[in-house]
């Protein structure tokens, strides 16, 4: 199963280098509510927050819209078929599913966007 994780022993400097490539991908423009992965604060220092690829978003969706790619494992969204119920967004974890205003949702898709943007290079894309 192909994942975006966050490497151990490295600290994150909360730039959001990671959450702006993720927004100016997917919705040309910077919005920390557009972005796939989520930097929290956690003690003294912060934390990205990504896709664990649990399929937890795709059971709750009632309309068959989340299917997990056969290949690479991972959770995907089809656009045509998500109405923009916000079922995959209240179930999620990590809190990492977008909801833009009149839908479709948006999560992860490993694509390692946000990992290439992080100059602490924290992020990466394995197999699992």
């Amino acid at each position: 199963m192909k994942k975006l994780t966050v490497k151990k022993n490295v600290e994150c400097m909360a730039c959001l280098e990671c959450v702006r490539a993720c927004s100016t991908a997917f919705y040309k423009q910077f919005h920390q509510d557009l972005s796939c992965i989520q930097v929290v604060a956690k003690g003294a220092g912060a934390k990205p927050m990504t896709c664990i690829q649990c399929g937890k978003c795709a059971k709750a969706c009632e309309n068959g819209a989340i299917t997990q790619n056969p290949k690479t494992g991972v959770y995907m969204i089809n656009k045509k078929k998500c109405i923009g119920c916000g079922k995959c967004v209240e179930v999620c974890p990590m809190k990492v599913i977008v909801m833009p205003q009149g839908g479709p949702a948006s999560k992860c898709i490993a694509c390692g966007i946000c990992a290439k943007a992080c100059p602490m290079e924290i992020l990466e894309i394995v197999e699992k």
